[in-house]
């Protein structure tokens, strides 16, 4: 078994989607990023290349490539969990955490794991999305980002 944590964080910016585990989320202001910036799919492949020891996202997805401008992150993760397998290794489960002052994502949790889950090649029962706030300190909780964490457990018979 091998375990990998995953970080990332985006500023918010107008004029952008606001996109959380590859589900389009309702919100006045999206993320700014080279890609979709979808925060918690990095987050989560970067747990993944960390647990099996292949890179992290930059390596795989440089910031500053053309072929990845605007990506959707969603397809990004689903590329990571195939190169994860292709090189003998099978998800186990993920947990992530999103910490966002705004906006309130409870009534999303179910469709972020699902979307996730997708991703990964795994059932929804392993898959984990919790939504925290900031509460109010710092620049997330002054609104200006937000940030995601993930673990991911592989298994490599």
């Amino acid at each position: 078994m091998r375990t990998g944590i995953g970080y990332d964080i985006h500023p918010f910016a107008d004029g952008c989607p606001l996109i959380l585990g590859g589900v389009h989320i309702e919100h006045e202001r999206g993320l700014s990023g080279h890609s979709d910036a979808d925060v918690l799919a990095h987050a989560v492949i970067d747990a993944l290349l960390g647990a099996a020891a292949l890179g992290d996202i930059g390596t795989h997805f440089p910031p500053g490539d053309p072929r990845f401008e605007n990506a959707s992150s969603i397809e990004l993760l689903r590329q990571t969990a195939a190169f994860v397998r292709e090189h003998g290794h099978h998800v186990v489960n993920v947990d992530s955490t999103v910490i966002a002052q705004e906006p309130r994502l409870t009534p999303h949790i179910w469709a972020i794991r699902s979307s996730l889950a997708e991703a990964l090649g795994v059932g929804l029962e392993d898959v984990s999305v919790k939504a925290k706030s900031a509460d109010h300190l710092g620049a997330i909780g002054r609104g200006e980002g937000i940030a995601a964490l993930a673990i991911a457990l592989l298994d490599s018979p």
